[in-house]
């Protein structure tokens, strides 16, 4: 039979084009520590918004409710706050290990500190100074491998001046270096806790400054909150650079900015690879990686190995990269889609690899591509010459 004209016309609405893409907050910081009070759970990650929640979660005096307090005391200050109580009072490795488990399905974690842990520079072996710390560098490794990029930040905070302490902090804390540059190591020298006379933990201070600025601000001279320590015990310019030529970044009060304030250093990873030296290099990086997966997702069993089909992932690619140009995240960026390449050349121009290629993806479902971003970073370093004349 005919079909009936009436209505007319007919209208489908298709809403997939309004499904938002998913975005990871960049500045999601977690503190993991001791708490035998408050409301909280132990080893279940915790949200704190403010002091008030956090005396009342973990208590107003524990180490884990002092150190989420002086996270949050940062400014900017990160989107959000976890905490999770370990137990054990002190906790131990394998406690610490435990608890830090708890973050393993919280996958928007982009920083993670032990409350008030310092590396024990007492120790006689590098093994035992960095004990308690180490399972903290296992968790960001593993996690980043697995596809939930984390950065760990530990902490140096000796109580004494010694002629030594820059060799003895490199020996110490040697294990916490790694070629995947997921850990920071900060340093200071008898920091308190700003009106206090007890020790403060620098490493999730300083965390928490991190997590506040957009990935791609590089951490150097920015401030830290709620620290402070005597002029006796600051570092020597020769230990300044001692620190930051092992990629340690040291807490400084510099003359040349006004006000008391601590400032970072320097803005590195505690790696030894200078591929991935630099804070700001790690995270726009994972920033980058995410929103690559979370854009493209929607690709994956639609788009077909097809010049349309791939055309259109290369525009996706574009829409992504496109955005953090006109931000100035990056400078520029490139892509590369040799099976697409292969598909627009005419039949009979194809070589037998163009040939290959083309049946091998189509065979295997599987598209080969390669982004390449041009990143300009934050100067480090101005070398200026001062010729005077009459």
């Amino acid at each position: 039979m005919m079909p009936v004209s009436y209505p007319f016309i007919e209208i489908t609405i298709d809403p997939n084009a309004l499904t938002v893409v998913a975005e990871r907050a960049p500045g999601v910081v977690a503190v993991v520590g001791e708490s035998a009070t408050g409301t909280a759970v132990a080893e279940v990650p915790t949200t704190v918004e403010d002091a008030a929640e956090v005396n009342a979660k973990f208590g107003a005096n524990t180490r884990l409710g002092q150190s989420l307090k002086l996270a949050l005391a940062q400014s900017p200050r990160p989107s959000k706050f976890y905490g999770v109580k370990a137990n054990g009072s002190p906790p131990s490795a394998a406690q610490y290990t435990s608890a830090l488990a708890a973050l393993d399905a919280a996958d928007d974690v982009t920083f993670v500190s032990l409350a008030n842990e310092p590396a024990d520079l007492s120790a006689t072996s590098p093994t035992d100074a960095t004990a308690k710390l180490a399972p903290l560098k296992q968790h960001v490794e593993d996690m980043s491998d697995a596809g939930q990029k984390r950065i760990g930040v530990a902490m140096v905070n000796p109580t004494a001046k010694s002629t030594n302490d820059v060799t003895n902090i490199k020996a110490k804390t040697a294990g916490l270096r790694g070629a995947k540059a997921r850990m920071v190591l900060v340093a200071a020298r008898g920091a308190v806790r700003q009106g206090t006379a007890e020790t403060a933990d620098i490493a999730t201070a300083s965390m928490a400054a991190f997590a506040g600025y957009a990935p791609h601000i590089s951490m150097l001279l920015k401030p830290v909150a709620g620290i402070t320590f005597p002029l006796a015990l600051q570092f020597s310019p020769g230990d300044i650079k001692g620190l930051s030529d092992e990629e340690i970044v040291p807490l400084i009060d510099p003359a040349l900015i006004s006000g008391d304030t601590l400032h970072f250093g320097e803005g590195t990873t505690y790696t030894g690879t200078t591929a991935l030296q630099y804070i700001d290099i790690v995270r726009v990086l994972d920033a980058i990686e995410f929103r690559l997966k979370a854009g493209l997702v929607g690709s994956v069993g639609d788009a077909r190995i097809t010049k349309a089909g791939l055309s259109a992932v290369k525009a996706r690619i574009e829409g992504i990269l496109g955005s953090l140009v006109r931000s100035a995240v990056i400078d520029d960026f490139g892509i590369s889609i040799p099976v697409l390449d292969a598909l627009f050349i005419p039949d009979n121009a194809r070589t037998p690899a163009d040939t290959n290629l083309i049946a091998t993806s189509r065979g295997n479902r599987r598209v080969e591509i390669t982004v390449s971003i041009t990143y300009g970073p934050a100067v480090h370093l101005l070398r200026v010459t001062l010729a005077p004349k009459f």
